[in-house]
């Protein structure tokens, strides 16, 4: 700043050097004093506002900084949840005892368990068709298998029948109770003559 203020200085010299009227030397000392207020009212407000500019990149560098440890930990919470790490806790319920307890397995994966509590071998189904010597074409494996079909049918196939039967139950009994409901009227009829 006292750079700026020899310099401001220097000037007015060489213009008190010129200008020998006192008069007109206070008036242009003056309007230059205006000017240099006029300039420096207009620095100020282009600090005021680089200053301002500035608050709010630190506000939002620190509003970005809060969402990117947000971020981080929500990460990490998902890295907990969804990793699959080679070892697996399962809770088992004993379908023998109805014992509930907690095995772990490794990458291979273990056809059968023994219960803890009456060790009786729990065989576990870990819906791999390949070990149900599966052709890939069953309702398991969501396509259609031969034997699955075959099974299928039987049971609509006596549906199919217990149905049959049913309506000509209902059949019967309607026609049971139609003829009972005329010979009701007959009989009233009768009664009236």
């Amino acid at each position: 700043m006292s750079v700026l203020q020899d310099k401001f200085n220097a000037i007015v010299r060489k213009i008190e050097d010129r200008i020998e009227d006192e008069e007109l030397l206070s008036f242009v000392k003056q309007q230059i004093a205006d000017i240099s207020i006029l300039f420096i009212d207009q620095l100020d407000k282009v600090v005021d506002l680089s200053q301002r500019r500035l608050d709010e990149l630190i506000d939002h560098e620190k509003d970005l900084t809060k969402k990117v440890a947000q971020l981080e930990q929500t990460m990490k919470t998902m890295e907990k949840e969804f990793y699959v790490d080679e070892n697996f806790d399962f809770e088992i319920v004993c379908p023998y005892c109805n014992y509930e307890f907690v095995s772990d397995f490794s990458q291979n994966l273990k056809e059968q368990v023994e219960c803890p509590e009456c060790h009786n071998i729990i065989e576990l189904d870990w819906n791999n068709h390949e070990e149900h010597d599966c052709s890939g074409h069953c309702s398991c494996c969501e396509s259609e298998c031969g034997q699955e079909e075959e099974e299928d049918e039987e049971p609509e196939q006596e549906t199919s029948k217990e149905l049959k039967i049913e309506i000509a139950n209902y059949d019967e009994e309607s026609q049971l109770e139609e003829e009972t409901d005329m010979e009701e009227v007959e009989d009233d009829d009768e009664d009236d003559m």
